[in-house]
C-alpha cells in the first residue's frame, strides 16, 4: 500500500487538522504510564503473595481473573455513555478507586482482601480508559497511529516498570512498599485534570472529527461492521491469551526451567514489557504509512515461528525470542483499535471501552485457565500449548477492507 493510500484513509475518516496536540497526547501518555505501572505491580508481587498466603497456581490465576474482570466491567458502558454525554474529568475520578485499591493491596492481611484490593484497582482502570482514549483521538490531528502510539506506549512503559520496581524495591522491602506508588496516582490525576481543561485547544479537532464521523458512519454496512468487529475480537483474544501467559506466569517459567532468582525473573519480565512499549509505538507509526490491515497480518501471524521455537530455547535465546515475539504481537493493538474506530467512527468511547475491556476480561479468563492448565501439565507445558495460538491470525484475510486501504 502506498503512502498516499494511507493518507487517503485518514482524509476520509478523520481529516488532518492544523496540528497534532502533542502536549495533550503526552499528558495522556504519562497518565497512562502511571495507571499501568500500578496495574503491573499486581503480577509483580505474585511471588510474594504466593509464598505469604501459600497459594497455588489456580489461586494466582484467580487474582488476575478478578482484577481483569473488574477492569472490564464498566468500560463499554462508560464508553457508550460518554459518547453521548462527554465526561472529560471521569478519567481523573477513576484514579480515586486506584488509590484505595493500591493501599489495600499493600496492607491486605488475607487472600480475600487481596482480591478486594485488585478489584478496586481494576475499577479505576475501567473508568480511566474510555475517556482517555477519546481524548487521544481528538488530539491526534488525524495522525491516529501516532496518537494511539503515544497513548499506548505510556501504558506499556508503565507495565514494564512494575517488574523493575518489584526486583529492586518490593522484593527487598516487602509488599507494604507498594503504598509508595500512590504518588504516581496523584501525578496522573493532575495531568488528567489539566488535559480535561484543554477542551478549547482541541475543539477544532473535535469538530473535524464530528463532521467526518457523520460522513464515515454511513460508509460500512451493518454486516461488514459485525463481521469486522467479530474478527478483530477473535484476533485480540488470541494475542491476549498468549501474552497473558507471559504477564502472569513468565517469572515462574524462568524460575522453574532455568533456576534463576526472583530478581532475575523480574528483570526478564521488565524486558518483556519494555519490548511491548517499543512494539506498540512502531505498530502505530508504521500503520500510519502502510495501513492497519498489513500491520494486523504481520503482528498476529508473524510471531508463529518464534513461539514454536520458544519452548526449546535455552535461557539466552528465551530472552531473545521473548523480545521478538512481543515486538511483533504488541504492534497489533493500536492497529486493531484504529481499525475498529474506522468501522464505527461515531462510537469512539464505546470502542475504547470495549477493546480495553476485552483486554482485561480475556486476559483474566486466560490467566485462570492457564493457571489450571499449569497445575495439570506444568508451566513448561502451558508454553508449548500456547505456541500455536498465532495460527488464529489467518482470520485476518476475512476482515472487511477499509476505504482507502490498498490491496
Amino acid at each position: 500500500m502506498s503512502t498516499s493510500s494511507a493518507q487517503n484513509t485518514s482524509e476520509v475518516h478523520f481529516p488532518i487538522t492544523k496540528h497534532v496536540h502533542l502536549s495533550v497526547l503526552f499528558a495522556l501518555g504519562i497518565s497512562h504510564l502511571c495507571n499501568d505501572t500500578i496495574q503491573s505491580i499486581i503480577p509483580a508481587v505474585y511471588p510474594l503473595v504466593k509464598s505469604e498466603f501459600s497459594l497455588d497456581y489456580v489461586q494466582i490465576g484467580v487474582i488476575t481473573l478478578v482484577f481483569q474482570l473488574a477492569g472490564a466491567l464498566f468500560q463499554p458502558a462508560i464508553g457508550l455513555y460518554t459518547d453521548r454525554h462527554p465526561l472529560p474529568y471521569s478519567a481523573a475520578f477513576g484514579m480515586i478507586f486506584t488509590v484505595i485499591g493500591l493501599v489495600a493491596l499493600a496492607y491486605a492481611s488475607s487472600y480475600a482482601l487481596v482480591l478486594i484490593a485488585v478489584t478496586l484497582i481494576g475499577i479505576g482502570s475501567s473508568i480511566f480508559h474510555p475517556e482517555a482514549t477519546r481524548a487521544a483521538r481528538y488530539a491526534s490531528g488525524g495522525r491516529q497511529g501516532l496518537a494511539q502510539g503515544i497513548f499506548q506506549v505510556g501504558g506499556q512503559v508503565g507495565g514494564a516498570l512494575g517488574p523493575l520496581v518489584a526486583a529492586f524495591l518490593i522484593v527487598s522491602n516487602g509488599r507494604q512498599s507498594v503504598a509508595i506508588f500512590t504518588i504516581l496516582i496523584v501525578i496522573a490525576i493532575c495531568l488528567l485534570v489539566w488535559a480535561a481543561r484543554q477542551s478549547e485547544q482541541i475543539k477544532s479537532g473535535f469538530e473535524a472529527y464530528k463532521k467526518a464521523s457523520n460522513k464515515a458512519g454511513r460508509m460500512y454496512t451493518c454486516r461488514s461492521v459485525i463481521l469486522g468487529m467479530s474478527i478483530l475480537t477473535v484476533l485480540m483474544a488470541s494475542k491476549l491469551s498468549y501474552l497473558e501467559g507471559f504477564r502472569s506466569f513468565y517469572t515462574f517459567y524462568l524460575i522453574d526451567r532455568f533456576n534463576v532468582s526472583v530478581e532475575t525473573s523480574q528483570l526478564m519480565l521488565f524486558v518483556f514489557f519494555i519490548s511491548s512499549a517499543v512494539g506498540v509505538l512502531l505498530g502505530g507509526l508504521v500503520g500510519d504509512r502502510i495501513g492497519r490491515y498489513q500491520i494486523i497480518w504481520i503482528s498476529i501471524l508473524g510471531p508463529l515461528p518464534f513461539t514454536l521455537l520458544l519452548p526449546f530455547a535455552d535461557f539466552f535465546w528465551t530472552g531473545v525470542l521473548t523480545v521478538v515475539i512481543n515486538l511483533l504481537m504488541a504492534s497489533a493493538f493500536a492497529s486493531i483499535m484504529i481499525y475498529a474506530m474506522e468501522l464505527v467512527p461515531t462510537r469512539i468511547g464505546l470502542i475504547g471501552g470495549l477493546f480495553y475491556g476485552l483486554n482485561f476480561a480475556i486476559g483474566g479468563v486466560a490467566a485462570a485457565l492457564l493457571g489450571a492448565l499449569a497445575d495439570r501439565i506444568g508451566i513448561e507445558g502451558v508454553y508449548s500449548v500456547c505456541s500455536f495460538l498465532p495460527l488464529v491470525g489467518v482470520l485476518t484475510v476475512f476482515l472487511p477492507r477499509l476505504r482507502g486501504e490498498g490491496s
